[in-house]
């Protein structure tokens, strides 16, 4: 079996779990709706969930990108200036000691109900990921390395650039996998917090009207969208790796 088949199975044995779950339980359908029901409710309403899911998915990309960029930064910064570094990362680590999703309802209070607040919630819930995975790789250069470049006359921003960096791309591509699981968590909070548009609004709406196929049909919606958006920073990950090989 070729890896493409390797996603279409789990699929496959997942809707066929579900399907058994349904069967076994007897479950009404405004409790547990079945696969089909959910289907057909989708592709019913395929017009109402697109457009929900490119709000959604405009606020993640947004959010990736913003706090994919702070997050390299920051650890490029504090790896530049170990005195910052002790200063920093322990307040850093504090902040995740604050649940992110319970700062929601104060960033739709001070961005308001519009995208700013769904793309906020993104930005903070991977900064501190990408951060201490990059800021990771750039400190954990061989000394010996590191040394050679010092003894040949390099500058600190030349040892950056040339060594620390490519070495700590790998470092960056985990930091960026795990940051795209994320930033739909943080968006769909947001939009559960306060929102008119987005499919955690969707799911919110269906739910309050009894709509659960609808409300599946939304989240089936957006976890196809993270593993879409997962994929794709994957093959970024890949290519920095390679990049760093021959960097």
């Amino acid at each position: 079996m070729t890896r493409g088949w390797y996603p279409l199975g789990a699929g496959l044995l997942g809707l066929g779990l579900w399907q058994a779950v349904v069967w076994i339980t007897g479950a009404p359908h405004f409790i547990l709706p079945d696969p089909w029901r959910v289907a057909k409710v989708g592709f019913e309403n395929r017009a109402l969930i697109a457009e929900h899911t490119l709000i959604t998915a405009t606020e993640v990309a947004l959010g990736l990108l913003i706090g994919s960029l702070l997050g390299a930064l920051t650890a490029i910064q504090l790896a530049a200036s170990p005195r910052l570094a002790r200063l920093t990362l322990p307040m850093l680590v504090f902040t995740q000691a604050v649940p992110v999703f319970a700062l929601a309802p104060i960033l739709t209070v001070w961005l308001g109900y519009g995208m700013a607040s769904k793309i906020a919630m993104a930005v903070l819930i991977i900064y501190f990921p990408v951060t201490s995975a990059f800021h990771d790789g750039l400190t954990r250069v061989p000394p010996a390395l590191l040394d050679l470049a010092e003894t040949m006359g390099a500058s600190p921003s030349q040892i950056m650039r040339r060594i620390r960096i490519p070495h700590a791309l790998p470092s960056l591509a985990s930091g960026l996998k795990l940051a795209a699981v994320y930033a739909p968590i943080g968006a769909v909070i947001g939009e559960w917090v306060g929102s008119s548009k987005g499919l955690g609004y969707l799911m919110l709406l269906a739910n309050g009207r009894a709509k659960v196929d609808l409300m599946f049909a939304s989240l089936i919606a957006l976890a196809v969208l993270t593993v879409v958006l997962h994929k794709a920073v994957s093959l970024l990950a890949q290519r920095l790796t390679e990049f760093s090989r021959f960097a």
